[in-house]
């Protein structure tokens, strides 16, 4: 440990550049004004799947109520990080600006959602009672689409800095108000920022298959779909934290590249349990639990080591706010407040954690005897221990159906 600390205080001066970087500090602050999203919409999720795990039915029109709560906050996450990304991103460029050039930042802000949903949202039509409607899929509107959001709100605050600096701007009279003039100006900044995203989401579409949001996905399936190998197990569980660590949803990025053999592995044990083999697949579904005991980065116990050991008020502030959500999976309080996210001196034991933990339980798994995962389905937001049997939530992370020998993903549940 002693060895490490000072590798990191050696390179401290690139580590601070780092952290300086502008980019990277307008994901950070854009992120940590979206926290009242998280910490109100985690209270519904519990509200709507805690009271099912001791043997509580609430009324079905409460769930329902609850579960819109949240899908209308934390389903819309990464619109509203694109807009608070591109107003900090804004803040940085205007102290680069030219004497007298100034970015409006609520302009970029809503430029930036918009061009975000062009990069990120499918439009198609369907049939519903008999008429033909045009609907959107609204999957990468929540964490899964901040990709999309940091690209669209750095190419918005680009697009409008080459406009303004450039004057190519409409401008009116010295006599019109003010307010009204600011908004002619936006016009063709505004304009020629969805015109590139809208460019881009046409691009990769044709050429890729895939929306833009879910190029991240379709480039790297290939390096997460390795053998059940410590190698392979250590590359899933290190690329997730990694990409949370850099501000990106990594479970969106690796998981859908892995889930197929992850589902079919975990089926396979539950056949083999129920045959009374010795279930030995640990390239499960449910392996996240042990891998991110407490959430991306396994942070069960780091809450509490800021309250016990930790000097700082600060931080002892930040372990008391996030003991409780953390223990429930829900630990961006603990990863921006603390911060984790960023923080160099975090990256190490952040990415690291995960990685030991699944590789002990191979080890378990491949000579000890211990079971691989067998059962189907454990809720999102609960420990490891609190459920042994499989679950059927809506809130569950996948929740399946059963179709002649094997387990499928069902259509009706939300991912």
């Amino acid at each position: 440990m002693d060895a490490i600390v000072k590798m990191l205080e050696k390179h401290q001066p690139f580590f601070e550049k780092i952290s300086r970087n502008i980019y990277l500090q307008a994901i950070k602050d854009g992120f940590l004004g979206c926290m009242p999203i998280v910490l109100t919409s985690s209270i519904f999720l519990l509200i709507a799947t805690l009271p099912g795990v001791v043997g509580i039915t609430l009324p079905q029109p409460l769930i329902d109520w609850c579960n819109k709560l949240y899908n209308f906050t934390m389903g819309v996450m990464g619109i509203m990080v694109a807009g608070t990304t591109a107003k900090n991103f804004t803040a940085s460029m205007n102290r680069r600006m030219p004497a007298g050039k100034v970015l409006n930042d609520g302009s970029t802000m809503v430029a930036a959602q918009c061009s975000m949903l062009l990069l990120a949202v499918t439009q198609f039509t369907t049939k519903f009672n008999g008429s033909e409607l045009s609907v959107f899929d609204c999957t990468s509107m929540g964490t899964r689409g901040l990709f999309s959001a940091y690209i669209a709100a750095f190419i918005t605050v680009w697009v409008y800095k080459f406009c303004v600096s450039r004057d190519l701007t409409i401008k009116l009279p010295k006599e019109v108000p003010g307010a009204i003039a600011q908004n002619f100006r936006d016009i063709i900044p505004f304009g020629g920022a969805v015109i590139i995203c809208g460019i881009i989401d046409v691009v990769v579409r044709n050429l890729m298959g895939v929306p833009f949001s879910e190029l991240l996905i379709k480039l790297l399936s290939p390096l997460f779909t390795a053998a059940e190998t410590y190698p392979g197990l250590i590359l899933i569980q290190a690329a997730t934290a990694f990409f949370w660590f850099i501000g990106v949803h990594g479970p969106s990025i690796v998981q859908p590249g892995i889930d197929p053999i992850r589902l079919a592995n975990q089926a396979e044990n539950l056949q083999v349990l129920l045959a009374g083999g010795h279930p030995a697949h640990s390239l499960t579904f449910n392996m996240s639990l042990v891998g991110e005991f407490g959430g991306t980065g396994a942070t069960f116990i780091v809450p509490l080591l800021l309250i016990l050991f930790m000097k700082s008020k600060q931080l002892k502030a930040v372990g008391k706010a996030s003991i409780v959500p953390v223990a429930f999976a829900v630990n961006e309080p603990l990863l921006f407040g603390a911060p984790m996210i960023l923080n160099p001196y975090m990256l190490i034991p952040f990415v690291a954690a995960g990685c030991v933990n699944v590789s002990v339980a191979k080890f378990f798994i491949d000579n000890v005897g211990m079971n691989g995962f067998s059962f189907v389905c454990l809720g999102l937001l609960l420990p490891p221990s609190a459920s042994s049997s499989p679950q059927t939530s809506s809130l569950s992370p996948w929740c399946l159906s059963q179709s002649s020998s094997c387990w499928t993903p069902s259509s009706t549940c939300r991912s």
